[in-house]
C-alpha cells in the first residue's frame, strides 16, 4: 500500500501519516489468516476491552512515552507532564492546557483529525472511498434523514486530542441513540481493505438543532476503543463544550448537516475534492453558517 499522506492545515504541507501498529494491522487486513480471525478481533467488543484494561494499568504508563514520540501528538500541550499520568488511557484522554484549542469564529472542528468533505450526498450516496459501500442509510442504520447532506468525517488517529465537542451553539434532540456494532480499525489500511467500516462499527447518534437547521454527530467506534464516553449532559450547548471522549484506539466523529447550511472553507473543500484529508485542531473554524 502507498503511504497515507495528507495536507497539514497549520503549514499547508503535504505529510506521510504514521501508523501505529501498522505491522498488526497489516496482518490482520492484508493476510488470510489474518482476515480468517475477523470474527475474534473485531466482532465483538470483548478484544477492544481487554486492551481497555491493559492501557488503564499502571503497567502501561511505559507506552506513553513511545505514543508523545510520533509525530503530530502534541504531548506539550497536555494538561499535566506525561509523568504524572496513571496509565496510557489517562494520558490518552487527557484533558489540555487552557488556550490549546481556542475557538474560532463560524462552525468549529469538533475533534482533532483528519478531515473529509463529501457534499451534497443522499442517503445511498458511497462515501469515503470510491466505489465503497458506505453511505448514510449505512451509518443510521436505516434512520437516514431524507434529502441532500454535507458530510464531513473527522478521522482521529492515536497521537490527536481523543476529546470531542460541539462544533457551534445548539440544542440536542432526545438522547444519543447507540447502534451496535464491530470494533474494526478506522486506520487507512483498514479503510482501504475493509470499505464499510462506518456503516458496521458501533456508532453513537445525537441529533442537534443550531441556527442553520438540523445536524447530526455520530461517534464511530473502532478496534482498541472499548468505550465512547458521552459526557454532555441537558440539551442546551455552547460552542466548544465537551460533547465525550474516546479511549485508546483511532476513531472517528461524522458531521452531518443539511446541503449548503454551512459554507466550508475553501482549502478544505479543494483539499478534499482532491482526493486529500486536511490535518485540523479540535476548535479550529471549518466554515461559515451560508
Amino acid at each position: 500500500m502507498q503511504p497515507v499522506e495528507y495536507i497539514d492545515r497549520s503549514s499547508g504541507e503535504r505529510v506521510v501519516e504514521s501508523v501505529m501498529g501498522d505491522k498488526a494491522l497489516r496482518f490482520a487486513y492484508e493476510t488470510l489468516l489474518g482476515r480468517t480471525l475477523w470474527p475474534v478481533l473485531f466482532g465483538s467488543g470483548a478484544v477492544s476491552a481487554m486492551m481497555g484494561r491493559r492501557y488503564d494499568s499502571p503497567k502501561s504508563k511505559k507506552d506513553i512515552a513511545k505514543l508523545a514520540a510520533i509525530p503530530g501528538c502534541r504531548a506539550e500541550e497536555a494538561e499535566k507532564p506525561i509523568a504524572e499520568y496513571s496509565s496510557f488511557n489517562d494520558f490518552f484522554t487527557r484533558h489540555l492546557k487552557p488556550g490549546s484549542r481556542p475557538l474560532g469564529d463560524g462552525i468549529t472542528s469538533p475533534a482533532d483529525g483528519r478531515l473529509k468533505l463529501y457534499l451534497g450526498a443522499n442517503a445511498d450516496t458511497p462515501f469515503p472511498l470510491k466505489g465503497a459501500t458506505k453511505s448514510l442509510r449505512g451509518v443510521f442504520a436505516a434512520d437516514a434523514p431524507k434529502g441532500l447532506y454535507d458530510i464531513a468525517v473527522f478521522r482521529l488517529a492515536p497521537v490527536d486530542y481523543h476529546r470531542f465537542h460541539f462544533p457551534c451553539d445548539c440544542t440536542s434532540e432526545g438522547s444519543v441513540r447507540i447502534i451496535p456494532g464491530e470494533y474494526h480499525s478506522v486506520n487507512p489500511i483498514a479503510l482501504l481493505r475493509r470499505p464499510d467500516v462506518y456503516a458496521d462499527n458501533e456508532r453513537q447518534v445525537l441529533k442537534c438543532r443550531a441556527a442553520f437547521g438540523d445536524f447530526w454527530l455520530v461517534d464511530v467506534g473502532a478496534f482498541g476503543v472499548g468505550t465512547i464516553v458521552q459526557t454532555f449532559t441537558g440539551e442546551k450547548h455552547s460552542k466548544g463544550d465537551e460533547k465525550g471522549y474516546f479511549k485508546f484506539g483511532g476513531s472517528t466523529v461524522i458531521l452531518v448537516a443539511q446541503a449548503g447550511a454551512i459554507k466550508f472553507d475553501d482549502d478544505l473543500v479543494k483539499n478534499s475534492a482532491d482526493g486529500l484529508e486536511t490535518r485540523v485542531l479540535c476548535g479550529e473554524r471549518i466554515g461559515v453558517t451560508a
